[in-house]
């Protein structure tokens, strides 16, 4: 019989400018803190993994070792280091997974962590540059943010100009912030102001504004992953209906670039490994890197037909009171997005949603949970569906 994993503990950092010096730091915060969460003994671990994209942010390489360095009682475990652009979090985490289900060991730990804001400004557009194709990207104006200014433009070309859903999407995830002890911004910023070019929300690049883009944050999460067995008796156990991951060719100009065909067969594969229509997940927590991104989400996981996304929002489907809340925790937008740390992060947002542990956050009687994280313009594409085992 194949193992099951479950996620039995798990801890969150507060996202924004940390006063952490460095990755091991991070580590050390959440990483014993996920453990004494779980109730498992640090010296129990038999695997630990950590997603870092780093790309230029740190000139420390092999962060696999900085485990050991901050949490010593790990010096002679085995333990890796996973990178897949904005997924490396949810890639560090199946890592996990895929270590316990194989049966070579009960218990791992997973950690996801970036330190961003000690680098210049004028160095972090390059660094996230490479999560793009650089032989045709790399010159595109306004650096990341610029590929997805491109995917805008194009979806504009296509369905009309769409910057008043996108700052209605913007608004609705700085209001849910509010409500995240965790996150990055706590201000409410509301529809004026986020769909008014000013000297506070100027355009990064057109037709993104500052308001449409996700914040640059150090932060780290963590969670404990262990088999069936070893759940029995925790307090806590999140398992996994289904998980999922497809990835598409690597530059736009080979693949329609709005259409998220990754994204999209990701999500079909989870539902149809789950068991599941869309209708039967209480959450959403989706990868809004940019309000862009949400909006074409929203097409991808077939909440509406192709080109109709920012119905969802204008309509107010997926406010927290909607039919299908989407990042009820405020997103990558307002709860910030340090990249290795997301992925992870996005799993415990779900996580406490489904133990009724999410406080402010917390959406009614949440039962099903869904969970996508991408790499790149939608190159790596992850999708878990979570429900509460105990």
């Amino acid at each position: 019989m194949k193992t099951e994993s479950l996620m039995v503990g798990w801890a969150h950092s507060h996202f924004g400018k940390s006063a952490k010096p460095d990755i091991e730091s991070l580590i050390r915060e959440v990483g014993y803190a996920a453990l004494e969460h779980a109730g498992i003994a640090v010296e129990d671990v038999d695997f630990a993994t950590i997603g870092t994209f780093n790309g230029g942010f740190s000139k420390q390489g092999f962060a696999a070792a900085l485990i050991g360095v901050a949490m010593p009682e790990l010096r002679y475990v085995p333990s890796i280091r996973a990178e897949n652009a904005c997924a490396t979090g949810t890639a560090a985490l199946y890592s996990a997974i895929d270590f316990v289900e194989s049966g070579r060991g009960k218990i791992a730990l997973v950690i996801g962590a970036e330190k961003m804001t000690s680098t210049p400004i004028t160095e972090v557009g390059e660094i996230l540059l490479s999560a793009c194709y650089r032989p045709q990207e790399s010159t595109v104006e306004g650096g990341f943010a610029g590929v997805f200014a491109k995917i805008a433009n194009a979806y504009f070309a296509e369905n009309g100009d769409r910057s008043k859903e996108m700052a209605m999407i913007a608004a609705k995830n700085h209001a849910n912030a509010m409500g995240n002890p965790y996150a990055h911004m706590h201000k409410a910023l509301n529809l004026e102001f986020c769909n008014q070019i000013s000297d506070k929300n100027p355009f990064v690049a057109k037709p993104l504004r500052r308001t449409d883009c996700s914040l640059i944050s150090d932060g780290a999460a963590a969670i404990v992953v262990c088999d069936r067995d070893t759940a029995r008796g925790l307090n806590r156990a999140i398992g996994f209906r289904a998980r999922a991951n497809c990835n598409d060719i690597f530059p736009l100009s080979m693949r329609d670039m709005t259409a998220f065909e990754g994204a999209r067969r990701t999500w079909s594969l989870a539902k149809e490994m789950a068991g599941i229509n869309l209708d039967d997940l209480s959450l959403i927590e989706t990868h809004d890197c940019f309000t862009i991104a949400e909006m074409i989400e929203y097409e991808a996981m077939g909440l509406t037909e192709r080109g109709q996304g920012w119905r969802a929002i204008a309509e107010g489907w997926t406010q927290k009171d909607g039919k299908l809340p989407i990042n009820p925790s405020g997103g990558l937008k307002a709860k910030g997005h340090p990249i290795g740390a997301t992925g992870v992060s996005m799993h415990v947002m779900a996580a406490m949603q489904l133990m009724g542990e999410a406080g402010d956050m917390q959406i009614a009687n949440a039962n099903l949970a869904g969970v996508f994280n991408m790499g790149g313009a939608a190159v790596s594409n992850y999708v878990s569906i979570l429900e509460r085992v105990n």
